[in-house]
């Protein structure tokens, strides 16, 4: 027998309830990740659109705590491409 047929109606309703409440609370949790990851994956995109329009020589500095470390566009590029594939699993994990 389940737990929920050995109460009676009205603790069976309480627990449900209780249940209800705490799905809804991780649905909205979800929610909000997916959207906040969904803007990462967004701002990853956007700045490396505009940094492929650079030439190649270009200096570009990656920020790294409090300093920046100079790296080659085609460091900064990749970086950006794994912040989008790392932001779009993470998605389909909480989808």
């Amino acid at each position: 027998r389940s737990l929920l047929t050995s109460l009676s109606p009205s603790q069976a309703f309480t627990e449900l309830q209780a249940k209800v409440i705490d799905t809804q609370q991780k649905v909205k949790l979800a929610d909000i990740q997916i959207e906040q990851l969904t803007k990462t994956k967004k701002h990853a995109h956007l700045t490396d659109t505009e940094i492929m329009m650079l030439v190649d020589e270009t200096r570009m500095y990656e920020g790294v705590g409090r300093m920046f470390i100079l790296q080659s566009k085609g460091v900064i590029h990749n970086q950006l491409l794994e912040k989008q594939r790392i932001a779009e699993e993470k998605i389909k994990e909480l989808e």
